[in-house]
């Protein structure tokens, strides 16, 4: 039987602040409004193709928004979602390149290639070039597309770049995360490099602008120079909140009564980027937008709770398969939503975002078959239910499997060593190593790590590899239910091979030196040519030799921008 141990639990104060209500906006719509979930809005069904601005966050936890009952304050958000559709019942993946990939191409990971891990910044490995990516089929249907922020899809050779995928402009990074100030990243001891990317080029100008404000004012930018007669996509990848936890200093002092200085930084870069959403809103209204125009928040993946983040109630945090990492925080905001003002519990997942949005541009379906999304607009608009019944979370074969699972224990079915989640129904099944499966609670009391978690912790089911959880009953899955309910995992592992006959191989090649930022200016980027296969030979001497002089200079250069940026930004 299951032991639990609660250790130093004790209950959240949330801070109060003042913020100004938007002129456009009552300020009564913060709070949800009971209506009949049927009700029909004023607007007529929309005659033009809507414009669509969807914005991604990267490691925000499913607590940290404060309609979720979070100590954080996030005003825009709180706002946007009461008017429009909540989703409490919506899915991403664990980690990063995961959810976007499934994001842009509206298959699972098994379909492309990318079950395991991110694609690191030294692989040979992007977003499969075979794949028809969401802005590539909302350009066929007429629309003009533009990416801001992180796009961590690969980009050793140029036709892995966002502008070869899709978008007609992209400001942003290419890897999985950069200091918010100076763009750099280093991806190891000595392998730093700097970036941020205008289109194909370093925008080495851009440097100490913080991300997130430098990210809502393109937006603002590209909405001022297109015409809003015309279909617009954006795609808004913020980097926040992902570390490094960085923020202006005037939103840190809002935080400044919280005990643990992680979850301080990390408050105030969640409220500086709900600050940015709203300055997209507002431009959407001032440039004549926004009546016809379909908002989408989502998550990436769960919070890392060691840095910050919260995913309470749920059990685990991001890189896990339990709800706390796959569970997203998601809703809809338009004018062209029938029934607004209410919380969907439709079941929608990340690859449903591809259909949807495709069919809402009136684009063509018809010639990319195989996608795992579900047109889910009438479960999000009018209330009906959701095309969807099952999700597989992942199988990841490459994942260090569970010491004590085994083929037998899978009843002859499945190896139970094997890291894979599924859903079906109200049922969810783990298998192998799911991932860190403790509850933490908001860490906002102490500084230590260790102490500073108030931590609810399951001390049975270390020599586990299997549970099944009745996910619609138990949420928070605190009631494994797969030894009293072996016919449905049965059932479930069978829809585990079913997905498993369907699998590509891995993609995830060993890393290359040549991507090393020293030979190509001082800057992530490109390394490979288009006639280059995935496998490289170590060291090419002429374009080591052809980038010597360069480096020293980009280095150099590199010591300056850091101090220039840390004297001006005045950051903690």
């Amino acid at each position: 039987m299951a032991v639990y141990a609660l250790v130093g639990f004790s209950l959240v104060s949330l801070l109060s602040f003042s913020y100004l209500s938007w002129d456009w906006m009552k300020p009564g719509l913060v709070a949800d409004v009971a209506t009949n979930p049927m009700e029909k809005s004023l607007p007529p069904a929309f005659a033009r193709p809507p414009h669509i601005i969807f914005i991604l966050t990267d490691d925000q936890g499913y607590h940290d928004v404060g309609y979720h009952g979070s100590d954080i304050q996030t005003p825009t958000l709180d706002r946007l979602a009461a008017e429009g559709v909540k989703l409490e019942n919506y899915y991403i993946q664990p980690i990063c390149t995961p959810s976007r990939s499934q994001l842009i191409t509206g298959r699972y990971q098994i379909h492309t290639g990318l079950q395991h891990s991110i694609i690191r910044p030294r692989q040979p490995n992007c977003l499969p070039l075979d794949q028809v990516t969401l802005p590539q089929k909302l350009q066929e249907a007429g629309y003009s597309t533009h990416m801001v922020g992180k796009w961590h899809l690969g980009f050793y050779k140029k036709e892995c770049l966002p502008t070869r995928r899709g978008f007609d402009t992209f400001l942003g990074s290419l890897t999985g995360n950069v200091d918010y100030y100076t763009y750099d990243n280093c991806d190891g001891p000595g392998v730093c490099g700097y970036d941020l990317h205008e289109g194909e080029d370093v925008a080495w100008d851009q440097s100490g602008k913080y991300s997130t404000f430098l990210y809502a004012q393109r937006v603002s930018k590209i909405l001022a120079s297109h015409n809003p007669k015309e279909p617009i996509f954006i795609y808004v990848a913020f980097q926040a909140v992902h570390t490094p936890l960085q923020s202006p200093k005037e939103y840190i002092y809002r935080y400044r009564s919280m005990g643990n200085v992680a979850r301080r930084k990390y408050a105030a870069m969640v409220t500086c980027m709900d600050e940015a959403v709203k300055n997209i809103t507002w431009a959407l209204k001032k440039y004549g937008y926004y009546d016809n125009s379909v908002i989408v928040f989502s998550t990436d993946n769960g919070g890392q709770t060691f840095s910050g983040g919260s995913n309470w109630p749920l059990r685990g945090r991001k890189g896990t398969y339990w709800e706390g990492g796959v569970r997203g925080i998601g809703f809809v905001h338009s004018p062209l939503i029938k029934c607004k003002r209410r919380t969907s519990w439709a079941l929608v997942h990340i690859t449903d975002w591809y259909p949807t949005l495709v069919s809402l541009a009136r684009g063509n379906l018809s010639n990319v078959p195989g996608l795992d999304g579900y047109n889910v607009w009438p479960a999000i608009s009018e209330g009906k239910e959701s095309p969807r019944t099952e999700i597989l979370h992942n199988i990841d074969p490459l994942y260090n499997h569970a010491k004590h699972g085994s083929l037998e224990d899978g009843f002859g079915i499945w190896n139970t060593a094997v890291q894979a989640s599924i859903r079906v129904g109200e049922w969810k099944l783990l298998t192998g190593d799911p991932g860190y499966s403790d509850w933490i609670p908001p860490q906002t009391l102490t500084n230590f790590p260790g102490s500073w978690w108030n931590l609810e912790r399951l001390t049975d089911g270390l020599r586990k590899s299997l549970w099944l959880f009745n996910i619609t009953a138990d949420p928070y899955e605190r009631y494994d239910l797969s030894d009293q309910r072996p016919d449905v995992v049965r059932t479930l592992l069978m829809r585990l091979v079913h997905y498993n006959r369907t699998a590509i191989p891995v993609r995830y090649p060993a890393e290359n030196p040549r991507a090393h930022p020293d030979f190509n200016g001082g800057a992530w980027g490109p390394w490979a040519s288009e006639d280059d296969g995935d496998e490289w030979e170590d060291g090419r001497e002429p374009l080591k030799s052809r980038n010597k002089k360069k480096c020293k200079i980009c280095k150099l250069r590199s010591f300056f921008r850091k101090l220039n940026t840390r004297l001006m930004s005045n950051r903690i």
